[in-house]
């Protein structure tokens, strides 16, 4: 607890070290234990409504498209995307297919973005709250996700990196939703298989295999260069993500000291850490949830800290980047905190019925539900403020002033996990900096609930795959369950429990591919949890089957 105090005392004092921002904003409190407004901030820097609306565009454009030019993967663009269209005769084909494992039935690399998990735009930028806007007005050529700029020494070679959007959007019935967790998310394990890559095609060869010029190949032997002071590992399975384990795995590699990824001095043989040997996959969380929070992700333990700036910071040491770059960019480009920050904390909840058939929710039975939670679930997950007389959708949202962290039996893993990330990221120099401070909890936080239909699986090792499970006793939970993408609403989505269909309702496409095969079984991916006083106390059952489905009719409506 000591270094704890000493970094929220060093933190206070830098708080407000971001440097570039623009004049009009006001500063969020971004300290530990500092309490927030029951209704959350969804406009942390308190602009005006022109100002607001200018902000989240911008900030929305970020996300879409890298911001960071001092990024540790900064890939030649031509030569990259030239892969796209290679025949299957090209001897740079055969070469790359085998070395990043394509052969999940991948023929040619246009299947490639789709592997990589990647959601197309939309065909316009229309779409009211769910807007996703086009740079310069026009639709991008590639999926979200996909960055292009001018980052090159010269500025006349483009680079090609992955974006925010990458890992935090995801379609819903043919409609995108920038903020909700890619299901699919193939971005670790393409890390895993590219840094193998990395090693076996040298600069040289690269050049001569894509008929680079010079400078591609002075890109080509930068990213390689990151990207071997990157630690990595593979999902247990798809749909989790090992993003933040990318980060300790990366720190144990790097040379220890306050600046501890200075290039190029990393060890040889890693450091020995907890993850080693243990799995703590989980799933990004929504972006929506977070203005309601005085502490972050999963397991809240992020205690202060700008959280945008902090997944900055993670994603950066996960691409093997220079911090000494990083801090100097982050230095003068304050404004694009600002804007990220603001689009983050304003993002709100997908609405039920703008995705779902007209008449699916059953009102009577979602207002019986309504007590039900009143009784039961608020006191952990907040209020939902209703006018039942003017629709379903909620009207406020009251969450905590400080945010929980409650232990109801789920599977440790993932919180266990962030003890490795706590003693490589504390003492960082850029942390004490910008007052990041993380500490292992012991327990998760119980979320606020709204646009729970859209964010299944659940738990944040995905192992529930729709609310009838969530409220079936842990022993009777199915093992194994399959996931697949929502195409159609009643087919790939059960309207009645809310999620993945299980048990003959699964589309049998979905079998055919084990990758999508869930088994909770594994090390890390337990069932279990969330049930032993909620739904049963003292070995008796709290509600009748009749009251748990007009409870998910109640959970529909948030």
């Amino acid at each position: 607890m000591f270094i704890l105090v000493v970094l929220q005392i060093v933190s206070f004092a830098s708080l407000h070290a971001v440097s570039a921002t623009s004049a009009l904003a006001i500063e969020p409190d971004w300290r530990a234990n500092v309490s927030i407004p029951l209704t959350g901030r969804p406009n942390p820097y308190q602009w005006d409504e022109a100002t607001l609306a200018k902000k989240i565009k911008s900030g929305k454009l970020h996300t879409l498209h890298y911001p960071v030019s001092v990024t540790g993967l900064k890939m030649p663009a031509r030569a990259a995307l030239k892969t796209l269209d290679l025949e299957p005769g090209d001897p740079l084909f055969g070469f790359l297919k085998t070395a990043l494992r394509l052969q999940a039935g991948i023929k040619d690399f246009k299947g490639f973005w789709k592997w990589l998990g990647l959601n197309d735009y939309p065909e316009t930028e229309d779409g009211a709250e769910y807007a996703i806007p086009f740079k310069n007005g026009k639709r991008p050529l590639y999926p979200m996700g996909v960055t292009l700029a001018d980052w090159s020494p010269s500025g006349k070679t483009q680079v090609l990196t992955m974006s925010c959007a990458a890992c935090h959007s995801a379609t819903m019935f043919g409609k995108p939703i920038l903020g909700l967790t890619n299901r699919f998310p193939g971005s670790n394990e393409f890390f895993k298989y590219a840094q193998d890559t990395f090693h076996k095609l040298k600069p040289g060869m690269f050049r001569v295999l894509t008929g680079g010029t010079r400078e591609e190949k002075e890109l080509y032997a930068y990213s390689r260069e990151r990207i071997s002071a990157v630690g990595l590992k593979i999902p247990q399975t798809l749909g989790l993500d090992t993003s933040l384990g990318q980060v300790a795995f990366s720190l144990a590699k790097r040379e220890l000291g306050p600046w501890a990824e200075r290039s190029p001095r990393f060890e040889r043989e890693p450091r020995k850490i907890y993850l080693d040997d243990h799995p703590a996959d989980s799933k990004p969380m929504v972006w929506w949830n977070i203005k309601y929070k005085n502490r972050w992700l999963t397991d809240g333990s992020v205690l202060s800290g700008n959280p945008i700036l902090t997944v900055l910071l993670w994603n950066e040491i996960g691409r093997g980047v220079d911090l000494h770059e990083l801090v100097d960019w982050t230095e003068k480009n304050g404004e694009v905190i600002e804007d990220l920050t603001t689009t983050v904390f304003a993002t709100e909840a997908p609405k039920w019925n703008y995705y779902m058939p007209a008449g699916s929710i059953q009102v009577e039975r979602a207002r019986r539900g309504e007590a039900l939670f009143a009784q039961n679930c608020a006191h952990c997950h907040g209020e939902y403020r209703k006018d039942w007389s003017r629709g379903v959708e909620t009207l406020e949202v009251k969450y905590h002033a400080l945010t929980p962290v409650k232990d109801v039996g789920t599977s440790p893993g993932r919180r266990e996990g962030m003890r490795s990330l706590a003693e490589g990221l504390n003492p960082l120099e850029f942390s004490r900096k910008y007052g990041i401070v993380i500490e292992e909890q012991k327990g998760y936080v119980p979320p606020p609930l709204s646009g729970i239909w859209a964010r299944y699986p659940y738990f944040h090792n995905n192992s529930i795959p729709n609310l009838c499970t969530l409220m079936t006793p842990p022993e009777l939970r199915p093992r194994f369950y399959f996931a697949g993408e929502p195409v159609k609403p009643g087919r790939d989505y059960d309207l009645n429990c809310v999620g993945y269909p299980t048990g003959d309702r699964v589309p049998a496409e979905w079998k055919k591919d084990l990758a999508y095969r869930y088994d909770s079984a594994k090390a890390g991916m337990s069932n279990a949890g969330h049930y032993e006083r909620i739904f049963r106390r003292d070995g008796v059952e709290r509600y009748t089957p009749a009251q748990k489905q007009d409870l998910i009719e109640y959970l529909k409506t948030l």
